[in-house]
């Protein structure tokens, strides 16, 4: 499958669906994919119970593909593929792993545009959103592809007597990751955190979500081309419910991204299980304009923390606190630069928003907004939806006036909506952009990023941007990534990314001296010749 979607015609037997309003959308978006380049990627399914379940584009509404559903025993099976895998792929060389992973990073950049294609095709988004995808699993793949011996290699500790004790800190394996991916970035976040865990010799069973199964499903042919053994990296489809628990019930690790709702539940069975996770959930991240920032970059980087995949990405902003002093030039400013954003639908460039997924995702943005409104809050731009541009198109919105008890002061939309708000001074900022229970990511603009960073130490994220939306954290893969209080637990990148999928194995290799009397000393005797040299490790800086 190497055609772009551009270059593909519109199937007879997939007609457009009707609804209430056929919107115009770009020409581009009348295409649908072939019917052999379904069936090649429906294959890689494990899947016997010859049930499928249709997922649609919500750019027109038109059907994707019949995707089949896996079973339980499916489940099983994928477990027992994954662990023969992964035994063999574990005794392969660090450097013979590497290599795949660089080789994936130039497939993915050679083959982008029909990655691109296919993320716009299944989720809406707009197609520079999409190019975020493929730019992060390239740097993810040639990030562990430079790292890997770094992070990996067997580490020398200090023993406990200096030269007769040795210690070796090995990394090994956990065996089979069972990764539960989302429809908001389906390229990326069904790959990129397979990536690290088959690096550390681990094979993997994922299960994307049903509205982007076929994205998932190109991440998973893409890795075999690049070099993967196809059963070390091996895909279920079917609703979490059924196989969620399946899945934790084998897995030795388990990844998940969504809401969460769902991750504690996921936590509270991996702890059944004695087994990790890692958890990025929900989010509620503010953006902090202080007085002193630059309003007009402020500004136009308030649209991209906001509006950028229409809202759908956990670490975007919804509550945005502006000080005093720059107030109304700052909120004049992003006004302005929303109300000129490109609004289309469907797969070009000459755009700056794409539609929501779903029917869901938009009734929760209409409720949100509209709860607002009816409850005093003020539209400073947006406010609807837009029918005649898609099924689930909502205008980027910016709301004022939001109080504690409309439902979009605490609650994740995950839409484009964010709510202005002023203050006074820098620890009022701090403090209500700590407020609600999620600590995901945040932004703060000045000028004196010294003082920034000094106030980023004390937002409760487990990210923070200085000058910046999300991209710069989240594009800096040597740096963690993941959530504090309700937005999650774990981290992927940087060096936790790949160890939360070892094993710390520590081996000691011990000479001459044994830890126990000597030479007829008596037990009496050691304890006090031991003390002598604790006492002595102590004056001699020894750890």
């Amino acid at each position: 499958m190497t055609r772009s979607l551009a270059n593909m015609s519109l199937s007879p037997e997939h007609p457009s669906i009707t609804g209430p309003s056929d919107p115009e959308v770009d020409p581009r978006a009348s295409y649908a994919l072939e019917p052999d380049m379904v069936e090649a990627l429906t294959d890689r399914i494990i899947a016997t119970s010859g049930r499928t379940v249709p997922s649609y584009t919500p750019i027109t509404g038109q059907p994707v593909a019949n995707i089949p559903q896996s079973t339980q025993a499916d489940v099983a099976e994928a477990y027992d593929r994954a662990r023969r895998a992964q035994a063999a792929w574990a005794r392969t060389s660090l450097d013979h792993r590497q290599s795949v992973l660089l080789r994936l990073h130039d497939l993915v950049l050679d083959r982008q545009e029909e990655i691109i294609d296919l993320v716009c095709w299944e989720t809406g988004k707009a197609r520079k959103h999409a190019y975020d995808e493929v730019l992060h699993v390239a740097l993810t793949a040639r990030y562990y592809g430079r790292t890997a011996h770094r992070h990996l290699d067997p580490e020398r500790r200090p023993g406990v007597v200096p030269g007769l004790t040795r210690i070796d800190v090995n990394h090994v394996p956990k065996g089979v990751v069972g990764i539960i991916a989302p429809w908001n970035y389906p390229f990326t976040l069904a790959v990129c955190d397979g990536l690290p865990a088959l690096l550390a010799g681990n094979a993997v069973v994922t299960k994307p979500d049903a509205q982007t199964m076929l994205t998932g499903l190109l991440g998973a042919q893409l890795l075999e081309e690049a070099g993967f053994p196809r059963e070390l990296w091996n895909v279920v489809a079917g609703p979490g419910r059924e196989l969620g628990t399946p899945m934790i019930e084998r897995s030795d690790y388990v990844c998940f991204t969504g809401s969460t709702a769902t991750g504690k539940i996921i936590a509270a069975q991996c702890a059944e299980q004695l087994i990790g996770c890692s958890l990025e959930l929900g989010g509620k991240n503010p953006v902090l304009v202080l007085r002193d920032a630059d309003v007009d970059r402020a500004a136009e980087g308030a649209v991209r923390a906001s509006f950028s995949n229409s809202g759908q990405l956990c670490v975007s902003t919804e509550r945005l606190f502006v000080a005093d002093q720059v107030y109304d030039r700052f909120v004049e400013r992003f006004v302005a630069r929303t109300e000129a954003m490109r609004l289309r639908n469907g797969l070009g460039w000459d755009n700056d928003m794409g539609t929501l997924i779903s029917q869901d995702q938009l009734d929760t943005v209409t409720a949100h907004v509209e709860d607002a409104v009816d409850k005093g809050a003020r539209v400073l731009a947006g406010g609807r939806a837009r029918p005649d541009l898609g099924r689930f198109y909502y205008e980027p919105t910016i709301l004022e006036g939001v109080t504690p008890d409309m439902t979009c002061f605490g609650e994740e939309t995950f839409g484009p909506v964010i709510s202005v708000y002023r203050f006074h001074d820098e620890a009022d900022a701090v403090s209500r952009a700590n407020e609600g229970e999620y600590g995901l990511n945040a932004s703060i603009y000045s000028r004196d990023t010294a003082r920034a960073r000094q106030l980023a130490s004390q937002i409760k994220c487990g990210t923070v941007n200085v000058n910046e939306a999300f991209a710069a954290t989240f594009a800096s893969i040597d740096s963690p990534m993941g959530g504090m209080r309700q937005s999650g637990m774990g981290r992927r990148q940087g060096a936790e990314g790949v160890h939360r999928y070892t094993e710390s194995q520590s081996v000691a290799t011990q000479r001459l001296l044994r830890f126990a009397p000597v030479l007829g000393m008596s037990d009496e005797m050691y304890a006090k010749v031991m003390t002598a040299n604790l006492r002595l490790m102590k004056k001699l800086g020894r750890a």
